[in-house]
């Protein structure tokens, strides 16, 4: 007899797919069959077709040595075809490399993505030393400058679900929570943050708003410095204001 709970529409194969590729994004390390069908709680031999058929697509691949299962770069570059993440990217990346230059700084871009902030495109500095931040790195949006950016700019629904699911957040007490609160206002009515890295002592994060509070398209222009660097002329108060500057070129773009 069919279990009337489970779901009318339900697609086995599919759901052990996407299970697979989201175990394997959460592992930064190649995985066997077997370590593959633990983490989605399955046994191996229910898996094994399933993992030819995303091999066959290129969503996988097998490491040459080790014959153990990791992600191809095909998933990353179906996301950079997203819109309007492609329609940021593009309009950014020149005006991005042009600040990562003139500053010295390396320079990233993030957007909201499951209740995070993701980096979508960095511009790389061409000095000998710098902060290099990955693509496709996610962070919390109560803890991160480009989150809190976000997270204060987004209309209150959306703020409401986004730090909702949050764990960080969840973690914290009544007065740290009214602190986020009121600091996430200051943020909303400056359009800017700069505060210590939560994750890196000795690093500043600065970002500046892309777009218009509670638009469709906002994104956040970032840039993490060392608090004791050798960067020629660029006081902090330079930094933002060429942040500034790049994130309003960027923004007359991307809202023509």
């Amino acid at each position: 007899m069919k279990d009337k709970a489970s779901p009318k529409y339900a697609v086995p194969a599919l759901d052990k797919g996407l299970d697979i590729l989201e175990f394997l994004v959460g592992n930064a390390l190649p995985c066997s069959q077997s370590e593959i069908a633990v983490g989605v709680g399955r046994v191996p031999n229910e898996i094994y077709r399933v993992l030819v058929g995303l091999e066959k697509r290129g969503y996988v691949q097998r490491h040459p040595t080790t014959g153990r299962y990791e992600l191809s770069l095909k998933l990353y570059h179906l996301s950079r075809n997203i819109v309007p993440i492609d329609l940021v990217r593009q309009s950014a990346l020149p005006y991005m490399e042009d600040l990562a230059v003139s500053s010295g700084q390396s320079c990233y871009l993030s957007m909201l993505y499951q209740s995070q902030a993701m980096v979508i495109v960095y511009a790389r500095s061409t000095s000998a030393m710098h902060l290099s931040i990955t693509e496709g790195a996610m962070f919390s949006l109560s803890q991160s400058t480009a989150g809190k950016l976000l997270l204060a700019n987004s209309n209150e629904e959306v703020q409401t679900m986004l730090i909702e699911h949050d764990s960080t957040f969840s973690r914290l007490g009544a007065p740290e929570r009214c602190h986020l609160t009121t600091e996430l206002e200051a943020i909303r009515q400056s359009g800017f943050i700069v505060q210590q890295n939560s994750l890196l002592t000795g690093v500043k994060d600065y970002s500046v708003l892309i777009g218009n509070p509670n638009a469709k398209v906002i994104a956040a222009l970032s840039m993490s410095t060392f608090e004791i660097q050798s960067n020629g002329d660029n006081s902090a108060d330079d930094l933002l204001e060429s942040l500034t500057k790049t994130a309003h070129q960027i923004t007359s773009i991307i809202t023509e």
